[in-house]
């Protein structure tokens, strides 16, 4: 069963990966470079800012407690215990893809830090604030999509590299949604008089 998951992991990457034009490999490359986010993030802080108001102070800061223990997890945990080969980075594979501006990543793969952050971050926003905006939070998800596909399509991550932490990403935005909650009740929300 397990050989067949790692068969699997390799023919979906090679088919998305053996999938490219020059113009994908200009985006694709752009949606996983994490500068090319900044602008994203400051509208992102600005929605939040003019929604959420005074909430918006404990929301970001538990935004940044959440991708602190994502990436973390990722980067500090997963990788070191699994110690598994990028695509890129895998000798007898390594030489079939298609690798744009030369990129190939650290030398470990598993679990992928930017599908681990993103989806959090989607996940956060699902448990916590999806009443007051649902369109931003379906477009979260589609930007945490779509960045993990540009991992597999820049062939620096295996599909199970990117599936694997939305699970992790699930329980990460459901704790810190709890937290950002319960501050929310017990700081914001007044009581009415009697």
């Amino acid at each position: 069963m397990l050989e067949y998951l790692e068969q699997l992991d390799r023919k979906i990457l090679l088919f998305v990966n053996g999938h490219h034009n020059a113009f994908f490999d200009g985006f694709m490359y752009w949606c996983s470079g994490q500068y090319s986010w900044l602008p994203f993030y400051v509208l992102l802080l600005l929605l939040i800012i003019s929604k959420l108001k005074k909430k918006a102070i404990s929301f970001v800061l538990l935004v940044a407690v959440l991708l602190t223990i994502s990436d973390q997890m990722a980067s500090s945990v997963f990788k070191p215990i699994f110690h598994r080969f990028r695509p890129s980075h895998e000798p007898g594979l390594e030489n079939l893809l298609h690798y744009v501006n030369n990129y190939r990543g650290g030398m470990y793969g598993f679990v992928s830090s930017h599908a681990a952050n993103t989806f959090s971050l989607a996940f956060y926003f699902f448990f916590s604030i999806k009443k007051q905006m649902p369109k931003l939070t379906l477009i979260l998800f589609l930007w945490a999509a779509l960045v993990s596909y540009s991992r597999i399509y820049l062939g620096v991550h295996y599909p199970s590299d990117v599936v694997v932490p939305i699970f992790i990403a699930v329980a990460n935005g459901f704790i810190i949604s709890r937290l950002y909650l319960w501050i929310e009740k017990r700081y914001f929300t007044t009581t009415p008089m009697v």
